[in-house]
């Protein structure tokens, strides 16, 4: 009887608590060594059950061995980041790396026991596939999912690979390789294609591409799920290949167009048979393929607007796409991106949106409010109606390279809304960048609510924050952050970072089309930021984070300078100064001469190793030659030479400033001094096209950019600092 009662009392223990197998004993000790490497035996990793369904880490000194407990690989990684951090003043960041370990670590006097408040951290936007990790290799993506793991990221968004799953459910339907030709874009637009906005730009797409990068995304997913993630794949939302509306003409396929600049393309209607069974099957291919964590992203009107506001359509629409996930997978939960409902927000009222959501049960809905930062919709939908939702930060679009954020609505809003019962079933926070390895400091700033519910003091946290990145105490660069913080890093309403005119296509106007220079403050107050930087030069010994921050804030303090400069140059011609034009555009190309130079020095800004690394994946010169257009394309015109998306995606990178914004400038001031020289009104519209031409035959052309840095990143800033801080 006794023996009866211990083993039911084990047997109910086991039932009520997480299994071991989510900690991956290989997978975590492998982790530990790429961090740490010859440290690696100082650490010792233990199973930890989670806080009520919340992962949970630990950190203690035991034994002479730092011990970190956690309930699956995420919980240890986040435990290992939360000693080196805390303990070890280092960091590891998209930009820089500071991890410089004492011969003995230091010891944990007091066990520490954190636990986060939110089940998932989400992490990816759908374009961050293509403005960032479009041309990652296996070894980029380990460090990607390493340092996901480190800050405690556990639902990534997965998408590299699907074009192979589309590929094998077309052709079982008929479709020729010829027919998807024309609906697989190329690499740089995926995004757009899954999306339902495009087709075919950019392509023909490679076999060797879809077969390479279904291998690829089967080890991401592995990884992924070794340490505990829970990815999220794709479903179907109803984009499909222009050819179907004549293999298929008693289906209803709807012609829609993103005004883009692109063709039409065409959606089949939820409602139409084939409908379901088209998703059911990507699912099953897909599910055989990468498995599943029943997890599916669908959005099936992302920037575009329905045919209707008619509730009822909405209601049996949503109610078609989900069942297309459910037949398949009888688990599936369908994870939304809201960004619709802030981007045509004048469609999408409480009506509709409560239809679209209520249309599915509450346990099989996840809404990521995409843009909480800045545009939360959670606080007037009566937080989604019930659904879970996450709260995201947004933060950059198109891979811009500005400074900027809004750090005290990072630092104190998750844990607000966390605590605010209107939020009502808040389950998580996330980053949705449209681009990343930028801002570091605003990135690690939010990933620091992931295991506390609390508002951050970012006074505190950006001396934290400093120590761990320059591996020192140093006042100047804790005043100069403090500096950062009231002025770049203050917000404001902009959408994403605003940009240096010297990005633009050549304007007399402060601004132009896509490129947005406007300062929500006072270029003036960043400088001082600047000089405390510089004046820390003799102080610190510069770690990569140093150096990376430095070339940053030059960066940014000369891209400001660019327009009033550029005003100098508008203003000279009006009143007919030649000699003013001449100084001043003399000025401003020497300008752009010495950014490319300072921006050559770190390898986060160079153009050619975007090129390089696009090259790479091709295994003929045709297909290296298709993967180069596409990686200049998208940084630049961002479609054809008429494309109005052109410098939506505008980088400040080495390469680019010297090879193809400088030529650009250069010629519409010789078309200013033959104007003042000749008598005879500037044609913009000549140089408009003349410049187009140029671009097309950019974007097409195969120049060489170097993809390794050059020369001293910290000696180039002080010498820029010399140059122009007076003039400035």
């Amino acid at each position: 009887m006794q023996l009866r009662k211990i083993i039911v009392a084990v047997l109910a223990l086991c039932l009520s608590m997480p299994s071991i197998a989510q900690l991956n004993k290989d997978a975590t000790e492998a982790f530990l060594k790429r961090i740490v490497k010859d440290k690696a035996s100082a650490f010792t990793f233990e199973y930890l059950a989670a806080d009520s369904g919340k992962d949970v880490f630990e950190i203690e000194s035991k034994a002479g061995r730092i011990v970190l407990r956690g309930n699956n690989g995420v919980s240890i990684a986040s435990a290992l980041n939360y000693y080196l951090k805390n303990y070890c003043h280092s960091s590891i960041t998209w930009n820089g790396n500071n991890l410089q370990l004492p011969a003995k670590l230091p010891v944990v006097a007091q066990k520490e026991h954190h636990s986060t408040p939110y089940k998932y951290r989400y992490y990816i936007n759908y374009c961050t596939f293509n403005y960032s990790m479009c041309w990652w290799n296996w070894e980029r993506w380990q460090q990607e999912i390493d340092w996901m793991a480190m800050n405690g990221i556990n639902m990534p968004l997965a998408l590299t690979g699907e074009e192979a799953i589309w590929q094998e459910v077309y052709k079982e339907m008929g479709f020729t390789d010829a027919e998807l030709d024309k609906f697989f874009s190329g690499p740089a637009y995926f995004s757009w294609l899954w999306m339902g906005n495009i087709d075919a730009w950019g392509g023909p797409l490679p076999k060797h591409w879809k077969d390479s990068h279904k291998a690829l995304q089967q080890k991401i997913l592995a990884a992924e799920r070794n340490m505990g993630m829970m990815p999220v794949l794709p479903a179907f939302t109803g984009h499909v290949p222009p050819a179907f509306k004549d293999k298929f003409p008693q289906e209803n396929v709807k012609k829609t167009n993103w005004d883009a600049g692109f063709p039409d393309v065409y959606i089949l209607d939820p409602g139409s048979p084939m409908f379901d069974k088209i998703g059911k099957r990507f699912i099953e291919v897909q599910t055989r393929e990468f498995g599943t964590d029943h997890f599916y992203s669908a959005d099936t009107f992302n920037e575009n607007v329905p045919p209707t506001n008619d509730s009822s359509f909405l209601d049996a629409m949503s109610k078609r796409v989900f069942a297309s996930m459910a037949e398949a997978d009888p688990k599936a939960v369908w994870v939304m991106q809201g960004w619709m409902f802030h981007y045509n927000a004048s469609y999408w009222k409480p009506t509709q949106i409560s239809a679209l959501l209520k249309a599915v049960p509450d346990d099989h809905m996840i809404v990521l409010d995409l843009y909480t930062e800045s545009h939360p919709v959670w606080n007037h939908t009566e937080a989604y109606y019930g659904k879970p939702w996450i709260w995201n930060m947004l933060h950059n679009f198109g891979g811009n390279t500005g400074m900027w954020g809004a750090m005290d609505s990072v630092a104190h809003n998750p844990a607000t809304a966390l605590h605010n019962p209107a939020s009502r079933n808040m389950q998580g926070i996330g980053l949705t960048p449209e681009g990343i390895e930028q801002n570091p400091a605003l990135y690690h700033l939010m990933l620091e609510n992931v295991w506390r519910d609390q508002p951050i003091n970012v006074d505190e946290w950006l001396n934290s924050y400093a120590r761990q990145r320059y591996n020192t105490d140093n006042s100047l660069v804790d005043q100069a952050w403090q500096i950062m913080y009231k002025t770049v890093y203050s917000g404001g309403p902009t959408e994403g970072a605003p940009e240096s005119i010297i990005v633009a296509r050549p304007t007399l106007n402060i601004a132009h089309d896509r490129v947005k220079t406007k300062l929500e403050y006072d270029p003036a107050k960043l400088i001082p930021a600047w000089d405390l930087f510089i004046k820390a030069v003799p102080q610190i010994k510069p770690t990569e984070g140093f150096r990376y921050d430095l070339v940053d804030l030059t960066r940014q303090i000369l891209g400001n300078y660019a327009s009033p400069l550029q005003q100098k140059i508008a203003v000279a011609y009006q009143q007919k100064d030649l000699a003013a034009i001449q100084l001043y555009s003399n000025q401003f190309l020497e300008l752009l001469d010495d950014m490319d130079t300072l921006l050559g020095t770190q390898e986060g800004f160079l153009l050619g190793k975007w090129v390089s690394d696009a090259r790479s994946n091709g295994i003929t010169e045709q297909e290296r030659n298709l993967y180069e257009f596409n990686a200049k394309d998208l940084v630049t015109l961002w479609g054809d030479k008429e494309s109005p998306l052109h410098e939506y995606s505008n980088r400040q990178w080495n390469g680019l400033i010297k090879g193809f914004y400088k030529p650009r400038w250069e010629r519409f001031f010789k078309a200013l001094t033959v104007d003042l020289q000749t008598g005879e009104k500037a044609d913009l519209a000549a140089f408009e096209t003349e410049v187009k031409e140029f671009e097309w035959k950019w974007v097409n052309s195969h120049d060489k950019y170097a993809a390794q840095p050059k020369g001293d990143a910290v000696k180039t800033a002080v010498r820029l600092y010399e140059k122009y801080r007076k003039v400035i």
